[in-house]
Protein backbone atom coordinates (compact mmCIF):
# COMPACT_ATOMS: atom_id res chain seq x y z
CA UNK A 1 0.00 0.00 0.00
CA UNK A 2 2.93 1.90 0.68
CA UNK A 3 4.82 1.54 -2.26
CA UNK A 4 1.30 2.54 -3.97
CA UNK A 5 1.06 5.63 -2.65
CA UNK A 6 4.82 6.71 -3.37
CA UNK A 7 4.30 5.61 -6.83
CA UNK A 8 1.57 8.21 -6.97
CA UNK A 9 2.93 10.80 -5.35
CA UNK A 10 5.76 10.26 -7.68
CA UNK A 11 3.24 10.61 -11.03
CA UNK A 12 1.81 13.15 -10.03
CA UNK A 13 5.11 15.02 -8.97
CA UNK A 14 5.95 14.74 -12.41
CA UNK A 15 2.74 15.72 -14.18
CA UNK A 16 2.99 18.73 -11.96
CA UNK A 17 6.69 19.50 -13.26
CA UNK A 18 7.33 18.77 -16.72
CA UNK A 19 9.77 21.39 -17.56
CA UNK A 20 11.52 19.57 -15.38
CA UNK A 21 11.98 16.20 -17.58
CA UNK A 22 11.75 18.01 -20.46
CA UNK A 23 14.79 19.34 -19.37
CA UNK A 24 16.97 16.65 -18.56
CA UNK A 25 15.70 14.55 -21.79
CA UNK A 26 18.67 16.21 -24.19
CA UNK A 27 17.96 14.07 -27.07
CA UNK A 28 21.76 14.72 -28.81
CA UNK A 29 23.61 15.60 -25.38
CA UNK A 30 27.06 15.13 -27.59
CA UNK A 31 27.46 17.21 -30.30
CA UNK A 32 29.48 19.27 -32.75
CA UNK A 33 29.62 23.01 -33.98
CA UNK A 34 31.60 23.83 -36.92
CA UNK A 35 32.89 27.43 -36.57
CA UNK A 36 35.45 29.33 -39.14
CA UNK A 37 38.47 31.37 -37.03
CA UNK A 38 37.25 30.41 -33.30
CA UNK A 39 39.67 32.59 -32.25
CA UNK A 40 37.97 35.54 -33.26
CA UNK A 41 36.32 37.96 -31.30
CA UNK A 42 33.56 37.48 -33.40
CA UNK A 43 32.96 34.24 -31.55
CA UNK A 44 34.27 35.00 -28.38
CA UNK A 45 30.21 33.63 -26.71
CA UNK A 46 31.22 30.40 -27.95
CA UNK A 47 34.66 30.59 -26.23
CA UNK A 48 33.31 31.84 -22.95
CA UNK A 49 30.33 28.85 -23.06
CA UNK A 50 33.10 26.14 -23.55
CA UNK A 51 35.69 27.61 -21.24
CA UNK A 52 33.63 28.93 -18.57
CA UNK A 53 31.84 25.46 -18.29
CA UNK A 54 28.27 26.78 -19.75
CA UNK A 55 27.78 23.62 -22.37
CA UNK A 56 28.98 21.06 -19.89
CA UNK A 57 26.26 22.61 -17.48
CA UNK A 58 23.56 22.03 -19.23
CA UNK A 59 24.28 18.50 -19.94
CA UNK A 60 26.13 19.00 -23.33
CA UNK A 61 29.03 17.55 -24.39
CA UNK A 62 30.23 19.98 -27.44
CA UNK A 63 33.12 19.75 -29.66
CA UNK A 64 33.82 22.73 -31.50
CA UNK A 65 35.97 22.16 -35.19
CA UNK A 66 37.54 24.88 -36.20
CA UNK A 67 37.71 25.58 -39.86
CA UNK A 68 39.61 28.75 -41.62
CA UNK A 69 36.21 30.65 -42.76
CA UNK A 70 32.98 30.50 -42.30
CA UNK A 71 31.99 29.26 -45.37
CA UNK A 72 33.69 26.07 -44.74
CA UNK A 73 31.92 25.42 -41.39
CA UNK A 74 28.55 25.79 -43.21
CA UNK A 75 29.95 23.38 -45.57
CA UNK A 76 30.64 21.04 -42.84
CA UNK A 77 27.15 21.11 -41.28
CA UNK A 78 25.19 21.15 -44.96
CA UNK A 79 27.64 17.97 -45.67
CA UNK A 80 26.74 16.04 -42.20
CA UNK A 81 30.16 16.43 -40.96
CA UNK A 82 29.17 18.61 -38.26
CA UNK A 83 25.70 19.27 -36.29
CA UNK A 84 25.27 23.72 -35.97
CA UNK A 85 26.87 26.15 -37.44
CA UNK A 86 28.43 28.90 -35.62
CA UNK A 87 28.84 31.40 -37.90
CA UNK A 88 27.38 34.35 -40.03
CA UNK A 89 23.88 35.21 -39.79
CA UNK A 90 23.86 36.15 -43.61
CA UNK A 91 24.28 32.26 -44.53
CA UNK A 92 20.73 31.43 -43.35
CA UNK A 93 19.38 33.94 -45.76
CA UNK A 94 21.59 32.51 -48.43
CA UNK A 95 21.53 29.43 -48.02
CA UNK A 96 17.59 29.81 -48.62
CA UNK A 97 17.67 30.99 -51.52
CA UNK A 98 20.04 27.67 -52.36
CA UNK A 99 17.11 25.82 -50.99
CA UNK A 100 18.42 24.79 -47.46
CA UNK A 101 16.50 25.48 -44.78
CA UNK A 102 18.39 26.61 -41.99
CA UNK A 103 17.45 28.37 -38.90
CA UNK A 104 19.41 30.56 -36.65
CA UNK A 105 18.32 30.47 -32.82
CA UNK A 106 21.14 32.27 -30.45
CA UNK A 107 23.37 35.87 -31.26
CA UNK A 108 26.14 36.30 -30.37
CA UNK A 109 26.84 39.78 -32.47
CA UNK A 110 24.72 42.57 -33.14
CA UNK A 111 27.00 44.06 -35.42
CA UNK A 112 29.39 42.48 -37.55
CA UNK A 113 32.67 43.90 -36.33
CA UNK A 114 34.30 43.25 -39.86
CA UNK A 115 36.74 45.81 -40.92
CA UNK A 116 37.96 47.03 -44.34
CA UNK A 117 41.62 48.27 -44.54
CA UNK A 118 44.28 48.71 -47.09
CA UNK A 119 47.55 47.99 -46.97
CA UNK A 120 49.41 51.58 -46.37
CA UNK A 121 52.62 50.20 -48.28
CA UNK A 122 51.16 48.78 -51.21
CA UNK A 123 48.77 51.29 -51.63
CA UNK A 124 49.95 54.65 -49.89
CA UNK A 125 47.89 57.01 -52.22
CA UNK A 126 44.41 55.61 -51.88
CA UNK A 127 41.60 58.35 -51.56
CA UNK A 128 38.22 56.47 -52.57
CA UNK A 129 36.64 52.93 -52.43
CA UNK A 130 37.05 53.02 -56.77
CA UNK A 131 40.66 53.09 -56.07
CA UNK A 132 40.13 49.08 -54.53
CA UNK A 133 39.94 47.90 -58.85
CA UNK A 134 42.46 45.46 -59.64
CA UNK A 135 43.87 44.97 -56.12
CA UNK A 136 43.84 41.83 -54.41
CA UNK A 137 42.05 41.83 -51.09
CA UNK A 138 42.75 39.25 -47.98
CA UNK A 139 39.62 37.68 -46.25
CA UNK A 140 39.13 35.29 -43.76
CA UNK A 141 38.16 32.41 -46.79
CA UNK A 142 36.34 32.97 -50.28
CA UNK A 143 32.26 33.11 -49.62
CA UNK A 144 32.86 33.77 -45.55
CA UNK A 145 31.29 37.03 -44.40
CA UNK A 146 34.27 38.78 -45.03
CA UNK A 147 34.30 38.35 -48.56
CA UNK A 148 30.43 39.87 -48.43
CA UNK A 149 31.54 42.60 -46.73
CA UNK A 150 34.23 43.39 -49.84
CA UNK A 151 31.61 42.56 -51.88
CA UNK A 152 28.71 44.90 -50.68
CA UNK A 153 31.21 48.00 -49.93
CA UNK A 154 32.17 47.93 -53.56
CA UNK A 155 28.96 47.50 -54.94
CA UNK A 156 28.13 50.91 -53.44
CA UNK A 157 30.86 52.59 -55.60
CA UNK A 158 29.80 50.57 -58.84
CA UNK A 159 32.65 48.16 -58.81
CA UNK A 160 31.66 43.71 -59.38
CA UNK A 161 33.30 41.43 -57.38
CA UNK A 162 35.16 40.31 -60.96
CA UNK A 163 37.09 43.97 -60.62
CA UNK A 164 39.07 42.15 -57.36
CA UNK A 165 41.02 39.34 -56.83
CA UNK A 166 40.31 37.68 -53.37
CA UNK A 167 42.79 35.75 -51.48
CA UNK A 168 41.95 33.42 -48.24
CA UNK A 169 44.39 34.57 -45.64
CA UNK A 170 42.75 32.66 -42.58
CA UNK A 171 41.90 34.52 -39.22
CA UNK A 172 44.95 34.73 -37.43
CA UNK A 173 48.94 35.36 -38.16
CA UNK A 174 48.47 34.13 -41.34
CA UNK A 175 46.52 37.26 -42.18
CA UNK A 176 48.75 39.59 -40.24
CA UNK A 177 51.92 38.02 -42.06
CA UNK A 178 49.99 38.43 -45.78
CA UNK A 179 49.13 42.18 -44.97
CA UNK A 180 52.90 42.94 -43.58
CA UNK A 181 54.66 41.10 -46.70
CA UNK A 182 52.59 43.25 -49.17
CA UNK A 183 51.27 39.37 -50.67
CA UNK A 184 47.54 41.49 -50.29
CA UNK A 185 46.81 45.10 -50.89
CA UNK A 186 43.65 45.36 -48.49
CA UNK A 187 42.22 43.33 -46.08
CA UNK A 188 38.73 42.49 -44.55
CA UNK A 189 39.04 40.53 -41.59
CA UNK A 190 38.14 41.08 -37.40
CA UNK A 191 39.80 41.51 -34.25
CA UNK A 192 42.18 40.51 -32.73
CA UNK A 193 44.08 40.44 -36.57
CA UNK A 194 43.40 43.80 -37.08
CA UNK A 195 43.91 45.47 -34.06
CA UNK A 196 47.06 44.11 -34.60
CA UNK A 197 47.70 45.44 -37.85
CA UNK A 198 46.38 48.76 -36.77
CA UNK A 199 48.91 49.13 -33.71
CA UNK A 200 51.65 48.44 -35.76
CA UNK A 201 51.17 50.24 -38.65
CA UNK A 202 50.23 48.37 -41.02
CA UNK A 203 46.66 49.10 -41.89
CA UNK A 204 44.73 52.04 -42.74
CA UNK A 205 40.69 51.35 -41.90
CA UNK A 206 37.96 52.55 -44.52
CA UNK A 207 35.01 50.78 -42.98
CA UNK A 208 34.40 49.54 -39.41
CA UNK A 209 31.56 47.79 -38.56
CA UNK A 210 32.23 47.21 -34.83
CA UNK A 211 30.76 50.41 -34.12
CA UNK A 212 27.36 50.02 -34.68
CA UNK A 213 26.33 52.87 -36.01
CA UNK A 214 28.71 52.84 -38.83
CA UNK A 215 27.62 48.72 -39.07
CA UNK A 216 23.94 50.55 -39.40
CA UNK A 217 25.11 53.15 -41.78
CA UNK A 218 26.87 50.28 -44.19
CA UNK A 219 24.03 48.07 -43.88
CA UNK A 220 21.30 49.96 -43.95
CA UNK A 221 19.92 48.66 -40.82
CA UNK A 222 20.89 46.01 -37.57
CA UNK A 223 22.84 43.29 -39.09
CA UNK A 224 22.91 40.35 -36.69
CA UNK A 225 26.35 38.57 -37.05
CA UNK A 226 27.45 35.73 -35.18
CA UNK A 227 24.81 33.21 -33.86
CA UNK A 228 24.40 29.81 -34.02
CA UNK A 229 22.23 28.06 -36.79
CA UNK A 230 21.09 24.32 -37.03
CA UNK A 231 19.38 22.76 -40.50
CA UNK A 232 15.74 23.50 -39.58
CA UNK A 233 15.55 18.85 -39.10
CA UNK A 234 17.88 19.78 -36.20
CA UNK A 235 16.19 22.15 -34.17
CA UNK A 236 12.74 20.03 -35.02
CA UNK A 237 14.16 16.98 -33.94
CA UNK A 238 15.87 18.41 -31.20
CA UNK A 239 14.40 20.91 -29.49
CA UNK A 240 15.41 19.93 -26.05
CA UNK A 241 19.10 20.62 -26.95
CA UNK A 242 18.75 23.31 -29.08
CA UNK A 243 17.22 25.05 -26.23
CA UNK A 244 20.44 24.11 -24.03
CA UNK A 245 22.71 25.68 -26.74
CA UNK A 246 21.16 28.44 -26.53
CA UNK A 247 21.15 28.79 -22.30
CA UNK A 248 24.98 28.24 -22.84
CA UNK A 249 25.52 31.09 -25.20
CA UNK A 250 23.08 33.86 -23.49
CA UNK A 251 24.97 33.18 -20.16
CA UNK A 252 27.93 33.72 -22.18
CA UNK A 253 26.37 36.63 -24.02
CA UNK A 254 25.57 38.33 -20.28
CA UNK A 255 29.23 37.07 -18.60
CA UNK A 256 30.70 39.25 -21.83
CA UNK A 257 28.81 42.25 -20.88
CA UNK A 258 29.57 42.13 -17.36
CA UNK A 259 33.28 41.38 -17.68
CA UNK A 260 36.70 43.58 -17.83
CA UNK A 261 39.44 42.80 -20.01
CA UNK A 262 41.45 41.16 -17.22
CA UNK A 263 38.32 38.56 -16.90
CA UNK A 264 38.18 38.01 -20.30
CA UNK A 265 42.31 37.63 -20.45
CA UNK A 266 42.02 34.95 -18.15
CA UNK A 267 39.20 33.14 -19.88
CA UNK A 268 40.77 32.40 -23.52
CA UNK A 269 43.14 30.38 -24.48
CA UNK A 270 46.92 31.72 -24.64
CA UNK A 271 47.44 31.32 -28.49
CA UNK A 272 44.43 33.94 -29.00
CA UNK A 273 46.50 36.78 -28.08
CA UNK A 274 48.85 36.58 -31.23
CA UNK A 275 51.47 37.05 -28.41
CA UNK A 276 50.63 40.31 -27.51
CA UNK A 277 47.97 40.91 -24.29
CA UNK A 278 47.76 44.61 -24.72
CA UNK A 279 46.30 44.46 -28.17
CA UNK A 280 43.81 41.65 -27.24
CA UNK A 281 42.65 43.86 -24.86
CA UNK A 282 42.63 46.68 -27.14
CA UNK A 283 40.55 44.98 -29.67
CA UNK A 284 37.90 42.91 -27.20
CA UNK A 285 37.65 46.71 -25.42
CA UNK A 286 36.37 47.91 -29.45
CA UNK A 287 34.27 45.02 -30.17
CA UNK A 288 32.50 44.81 -27.34
CA UNK A 289 29.88 46.82 -28.09
CA UNK A 290 29.71 45.07 -31.30
CA UNK A 291 28.56 41.78 -29.21
CA UNK A 292 24.91 40.89 -28.25
CA UNK A 293 24.16 41.70 -24.63
CA UNK A 294 21.32 38.53 -24.64
CA UNK A 295 21.29 36.45 -27.40
CA UNK A 296 18.26 38.22 -28.72
CA UNK A 297 17.79 38.72 -32.78
CA UNK A 298 16.83 41.94 -33.86
CA UNK A 299 12.97 42.13 -35.65
CA UNK A 300 14.51 43.48 -39.13
CA UNK A 301 17.39 41.72 -38.83
CA UNK A 302 16.74 39.29 -41.55
CA UNK A 303 16.03 42.13 -43.91
CA UNK A 304 18.95 43.70 -43.53
CA UNK A 305 21.04 40.79 -44.22
CA UNK A 306 18.80 39.66 -47.49
CA UNK A 307 19.02 43.61 -48.69
CA UNK A 308 23.07 42.80 -48.38
CA UNK A 309 23.10 40.13 -50.01
CA UNK A 310 20.73 41.26 -53.02
CA UNK A 311 23.07 44.28 -53.57
CA UNK A 312 25.83 41.59 -54.64
CA UNK A 313 23.95 38.89 -56.29
CA UNK A 314 21.18 39.73 -58.47
CA UNK A 315 19.33 36.02 -57.91
CA UNK A 316 19.06 36.36 -54.39
CA UNK A 317 16.99 40.14 -55.32
CA UNK A 318 14.61 38.47 -57.40
CA UNK A 319 14.10 35.50 -54.91
CA UNK A 320 11.25 35.33 -53.17
CA UNK A 321 12.19 34.36 -49.39
CA UNK A 322 10.91 33.54 -46.10
CA UNK A 323 12.60 35.59 -44.29
CA UNK A 324 10.63 34.52 -40.92
CA UNK A 325 12.10 31.16 -41.39
CA UNK A 326 15.86 31.44 -41.27
CA UNK A 327 15.52 32.86 -37.32
CA UNK A 328 13.65 32.74 -34.23
CA UNK A 329 13.55 34.33 -30.89
CA UNK A 330 11.58 31.27 -28.85
CA UNK A 331 14.99 30.03 -27.83
CA UNK A 332 16.85 32.82 -26.17
CA UNK A 333 13.17 34.24 -24.69
CA UNK A 334 13.42 30.94 -22.51
CA UNK A 335 17.19 31.15 -22.09
CA UNK A 336 17.04 34.93 -21.03
CA UNK A 337 14.26 33.99 -18.34
CA UNK A 338 15.95 30.55 -16.63
CA UNK A 339 19.15 32.95 -16.73
CA UNK A 340 17.97 36.60 -16.10
CA UNK A 341 21.49 37.78 -14.25
CA UNK A 342 23.78 35.66 -16.63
Amino acid sequence: MQRRHLLAAGAAAALAAPHVLRAQALEKPKLSIAVGGKNLLYYLPLTIAEQRGYFKAEGLDVTIVDFAGGSQALRAVVGGSADVVSGAFEHTVNMQHKGQRLRAFALQGRAPQIVLGVNPRTMAGYKAPADLKGKKIGVTAPGSSTNVMVNFFIAKTGLKPSDVSIIGVGAGNGAVAAMRSGQIDAISNLDPVITLLQRSGDLKIISDTRVLAEADKVFGGPMPAACLYAPQAFVDKHPATTQALANAIVRADKWIQAAGARDIIGNVPESYLLGDRAVYIDAFLAAKGALSPDGAFPEKGAETAFRALASIDPEIAKAQLDLAAVWTNDFVKRANAKYPKG
